[in-house]
């Protein structure tokens, strides 16, 4: 068995460290807004997401300074975290696979792809090369990777699975502290259960390392997956709080992707964002009351805060510059040719 397929000497660990990776697989932990990154260099480079379109060059010179170059993109799910340096690898000759319901989507240049344009997060223009199965197995550096179909954060959500290393990439299906928010205005009501049950069919597979797509890798996989699965019933059996969960989390996406919005525009901004309107009506308020309650109870909750006169996610996050921002939505793209 070589050294880059076999599986990991046994180490020796604090119970408070994470679990160690095989030296062919790279990790970047990335603060927000993008996306943690996994890079398995070898015959057949590839990078499991690609981060925010605001830092999409420092994404492919840290892959091809550590792999040479880039042979395939694998997307967890589209939204803009993980997508933004799609366009630009694409454009460098990587391949981009994605789960088969949003590459369809893509293929058409269906206006909602990305939910860029509702959740008002750029993705420049990229499209889909390999659509990706339940159940398939993708040759990824020197190692072979299982799609697991997990939706319910997006209906095209997966996870990817090492089997020998029991390495198990979750996307946003859950993280040490949070699980992935659902959307029940576009998705329907049941997403959380769906979400819910995708949560236990990636535990009923008893990985040794989970990796998430934010904050860091957990100590203790089996604690990480019993708090997402309590975290996930809430969402099922509170659906007001769902959507709270929600919108908070898309609000401070917006503020640290714009380095803050003015205080006075910051209403007038939620008014007019589809995601915020459907929030009310699924709460059973007007956008204008929810959108004063949203930064009212963010504020006093401190998960945002007011600095010299803007509002800014209190999470740490990576500046973004505002030009980078300038992209077309999906509705403008430019006609997907085949590759």
């Amino acid at each position: 068995m070589s050294p880059r397929t076999g599986a990991a000497r046994p180490t020796s660990r604090r119970p408070d460290s994470p679990p160690s990776l095989p030296t062919w697989a790279i990790w970047w932990q990335r603060p927000f807004p993008d996306a943690n990154t996994l890079l398995l260099p070898g015959r057949q480079p590839a990078l499991i997401d690609s981060g925010f379109v605001g830092h999409a060059e420092q994404t492919a010179d840290w892959a091809r300074a550590r792999a040479g170059r880039i042979g395939l993109v694998v997307n967890t799910h589209w939204h803009s975290d993980h997508v933004g340096g799609n366009a630009l690898l694409q454009a460098g000759g990587a391949g981009i696979a994605a789960g088969t319901p949003e590459a369809e989507a893509i293929s058409r240049r269906d206006p909602g792809c990305c939910a860029a344009e509702y959740l008002d997060q750029p993705v420049a223009p990229y499209t889909v090369d390999l659509p990706l199965d339940d159940g398939q197995v993708l040759r990824l550096g020197d190692t072979d990777w299982e799609v697991v179909r997990t939706p319910g954060h997006t209906p095209g959500h997966l996870a990817l699975w090492q089997p020998e290393e029991r390495l198990l990439v979750v996307g946003d299906a859950l993280s040490d502290y949070d699980v992935g928010w659902v959307n029940l205005a576009l998705d329907g009501p049941g997403a959380a259960r769906t979400a819910l049950d995708s949560l236990q069919r990636i535990a009923d597979l008893d990985p040794r390392v989970i990796l998430p797509s934010h904050g860091p890798v957990p100590a203790d996989t089996g604690a990480a997956f019993a708090a997402a699965l309590r975290r996930g019933r809430r969402l099922v059996d509170d659906p007001d709080g769902a959507v709270w969960y929600g919108i908070r989390r898309i609000f401070a996406f917006a503020l640290m992707i714009r380095d803050g919005i003015p205080a006075e525009e910051a209403e007038p901004y939620l008014h007019a964002r589809a995601w915020l309107t459907d929030a009310a009506r699924l709460l059973r308020r007007t956008p204008e009351a929810l959108a004063e309650e949203l930064v009212t109870s963010m504020l006093s909750g401190g998960g945002i805060v007011l600095r010299d006169g803007r509002l800014h996610a209190a999470t740490g996050h990576t500046p973004v510059a505002a030009e980078s921002l300038r992209v077309p939505y999906p509705r403008a793209w430019p006609a997907a040719e085949p590759r």
